[in-house]
């Protein structure tokens, strides 16, 4: 009883704080807007206004954070959509918003989340008075998992996970967490680790039902820009940094120089995670002493380039077509990685460094398969790099190994539709009760 009380005090003053937010709401967005966080032109949607109608039918809400959960999202949506549902689905980030307008099937439609104040969450949902709610991954908002339930909307965890450090911060508050937990009606999580945990922390129905990125479609490439910059790169060792963080380029540059010398010719792909950071990126780069060619310049690549700079939005299954090695970013800091999955696919041997906690479970499959050595800094990176380029045949039955992993874990899309079916079928209140 104690402990209730306790957490019920707790999500009373998150609300209050939201309250105590609120008139500060347009300031925050507008600053997050100058810094290329926020769209400025929609920043209703952030306070629960719909920029569309609602169209008439059966309705899912769909919300995705970012773009990687945005791609766990759209094969999901794409099925949903077939069966002539109507989906509605929320992201936070300007570039999955840009993923979901190039993407999003007939039959769906792309909104930002509202923040999670009270009365911006009841006025998006009353707006579209979903049929069901699906979250991906670990999206756990106190005040829309609430309001759901207060509104008789069930909710679903698709794809769930909980990082080693999400978990021990809900552990902690575990009063907190059995109470939110326990209004999720149903838990699909990526492994049985996840499961379990989610279990603990108060999921009454949680099953393992693998991981959709599995699923996911080979990425897409641009035939032309494809057959120009193999022209470009003809006959010269490539390898991709991909998804880099704030941090990473430093030692990413520092290996390509402690490669040079071994592998002449080499070019180097530098794909960041968040392209605006491309001017800074750059200027890192030329700090480091390198030529580079930067993608969103449409700058030509010349003999003498050592760095291609791919800041842009959606072709990095060009760059990863045309590099004999991947490494994936956000893994030399403390940010938890980037899906392998992608990369593997197309059957590249993959690098990482030690902090892959959003993905350790596909890292450790993938580094087992291929005999990947963990990146610590620039001197392991270009050791590795340069073993797998040195030796296009290790390299390819690295990258066929890869593949092979993904391909043995695909299904996780079907058994979650499968789970899904009694709230789409019957309606999702009525499969509730």
């Amino acid at each position: 009883m104690a402990a209730d009380m306790a957490t019920e005090a707790v999500l009373a003053g998150y609300r209050l704080l939201g309250e105590v937010l609120r008139p500060f709401v347009p300031l925050i967005l507008s600053r997050r807007a100058d810094r290329g966080r926020e769209d400025r032109a929609r920043a209703g949607e952030r306070y629960g206004k719909a920029s569309v109608a609602r169209p008439a039918g059966r309705l899912v809400w769909i919300h995705a954070v970012s773009v990687g959960e945005t791609n766990v999202a759209l094969p999901l949506i794409r099925a949903l959509a077939a069966d002539g549902l109507t989906v509605v689905l929320t992201t936070t980030t300007v570039t999955s918003a840009a993923i979901a307008a190039r993407r999003l099937p007939h039959g769906a439609v792309h909104q930002f989340v509202p923040l999670d104040i009270a009365a911006f969450v009841t006025r998006f949902l009353d707006h579209w008075r979903p049929d069901l709610a699906i979250f991906v991954e670990s999206e756990i908002w106190p005040t829309m998992i609430r309001t759901l339930d207060n509104k008789g909307v069930p909710l679903v965890l698709v794809n769930a996970r909980l990082s080693d450090r999400s978990y021990r911060r809900w552990q902690r508050l575990a009063p907190l967490a059995r109470n939110l937990t326990a209004r999720i009606d149903l838990c699909l999580a990526q492994s049985e680790r996840d499961r379990e945990r989610f279990a603990e922390l108060g999921a009454g129905n949680a099953v393992a039902a693998g991981n959709i990125k599995f699923d996911a479609p080979v990425l897409e490439a641009d035939s032309a820009v494809l057959a120009d910059l193999k022209e470009a790169f003809v006959e010269r060792p490539v390898w991709v940094a991909a998804s880099t963080h704030p941090g990473e380029e430093a030692e990413i540059a520092r290996a390509h120089r402690l490669m040079v010398d071994r592998l002449p010719g080499l070019v180097t792909v530098v794909v960041p995670r968040h392209p605006e950071r491309g001017v800074e990126i750059a200027t890192t780069l030329r700090d480091a002493g390198l030529a580079i060619a930067v993608r969103s310049r449409d700058e030509p690549v010349e003999t003498a380039t050592d760095i291609y700079l791919a800041d842009t939005l959606g072709e990095l299954g060009v760059f990863y077509r045309l590099a004999h090695v991947a490494f994936l970013g956000g893994s030399l800091i403390p940010h938890g990685g980037q899906n392998p999955i992608e990369p593997a696919r197309l059957g590249l041997p993959v690098l990482h460094g030690p902090h892959v906690g959003n993905f350790a479970d596909i890292y450790e499959t993938l580094d087992e398969a291929t005999d990947a050595p963990v990146i610590e800094d620039a001197e392991s990176l270009a050791a590795a790099v340069t073993s797998w380029l040195d030796r296009p045949d290790l390299a390819e039955r690295a990258g066929a190994a890869a593949r092979a992993v993904v391909e043995r874990h695909r299904g996780a899309l079907a058994t979650t539709l499968d789970a899904l079916r009694p709230y789409l079928e019957t309606g999702g209140q009525d499969a509730r009760t």
